[in-house]
């Protein structure tokens, strides 16, 4: 089990240095001056300089990778040189040495993702910070509603297989399917945020704080929660109700089942304590998936809803060309795939031992 843990976070890891390697790269070919976004209208020659020499953007294209490398690892190497371009510059993150020569230092760090272009003086990092817990309340409201809607639709659609009921929820599925969700986001927004507001009492847009202008600071909105999460949901409810129904008719054709029901077990009983129970794994797969999926993947519906999270946030960067939050949003992003991943995979070893 330990060797298949470390083989999994090993892969994980360079999967995580070729995505971070795509992005860096992808990036620095395109059109246009860093400095010079920075700076924007108040371009200044000296200012411009300056600003080359502290991020490295006056080096070689291979010496920025390495830079921007050592600024991402935990544990990164740096000279004590100024004139060299990976000086360990006070105040530019917390960090405890653990070894140190007269010219060089290596140090422990948490990764940093450098400063905004546009939000100046505001790190990425604490900008993903105050984005991703809206995305995550987001995601996790969104993943409930699929859960709890999809198994109660699937289990109706197998127990009561090739019934009007049946055919209904298998239709709804796949329409829920092929419905983009940028698509799904506008009618949400349009008919029950528009058309029926004064019966729905629900915004087109609006995010989870909001600001009162009586004075009373900033609140809690629920009800804004509610339409960027069921049409958040719509996909992974779909998926959910025909795994839902697929697995559970498979199950009710065991052995064990026409056991139980001789036995005189009542029809209650055997669907949910033995037939729903083993009916689940695939559901429990696909969910974690789609829960990761969620939390990059919520970009469209949080932009028309204007819903404050790390979707929104990648939008209104690319708009600014604020490459720093794209890079590490992408990155964020990325990383939270790799853990989900492993934590599923290492979570199905402990339950089957023949995987690992």
């Amino acid at each position: 089990m330990i060797a298949f843990c470390i083989k999994k976070i090993t892969y994980s890891i360079l999967v995580l240095w070729g995505v971070l390697t795509l992005v860096f790269f992808l990036f620095n070919v395109l059109p246009g001056d860093p400095a010079r976004m920075m700076l924007d209208q108040r371009e200044d020659s000296e200012q411009l300089e300056a600003l080359k020499q502290k991020y490295g953007f006056d080096k070689p294209i291979s010496s920025q990778y390495f830079l921007y490398l050592n600024d991402l690892s935990p544990l990164s190497f740096h000279s004590k040189n100024k004139d060299v371009f990976h000086y360990l510059e006070s105040g530019k993150y917390n960090y405890t040495t653990i070894f140190e020569t007269q010219k060089s230092a290596m140090v422990v760090k948490f990764p940093y993702l450098r400063e905004s272009f546009v939000k100046r003086g505001k790190t990425v990092s604490s900008i993903i910070s105050d984005t991703f817990p809206n995305t995550f309340v987001l995601a996790f409201a969104s993943i409930c509603i699929a859960l709890f809607i999809g198994i109660f639709l699937g289990v109706i659609s197998a127990v009561y297989k090739d019934s009007l009921l049946d055919r209904l929820a298998l239709f709804l599925s796949v329409l829920g399917m092929s419905v983009p969700s940028f698509f799904s986001a506008i009618l949400f927004a349009w008919f029950f945020g528009f058309l029926l507001s004064d019966i729905t009492g629900l915004s087109m847009t609006g995010s989870l704080y909001e600001v009162d202008d009586y004075g009373r600071g900033e609140f809690v909105n629920l009800k804004n929660l509610i339409l960027p999460a069921i049409t958040l949901g719509i996909r992974p409810l779909s998926v959910i109700v025909q795994l839902t129904r697929n697995s559970l008719l498979e199950v009710l054709k065991a052995d064990y089942m026409r056991t139980a029901i001789a036995k005189g077990l009542s029809k209650f009983v055997v669907l949910f304590k033995h037939g729903l129970r083993n009916a689940l794994n695939p559901v429990v797969t696909a969910v974690s998936g789609w829960f990761a999926s969620m939390l990059a993947g919520a970009v469209f519906v949080e932009y028309i809803f204007a819903w404050n999270g790390i979707g929104k946030e990648i939008v209104d960067a690319l708009n600014n060309l604020d490459l720093p939050v794209v890079m590490g949003a992408v990155l964020f992003i990325a990383t939270i795939f790799v853990v989900v991943n492993i934590v599923v995979d290492i979570f199905y070893g402990i339950l089957d031992p023949r995987i690992t």
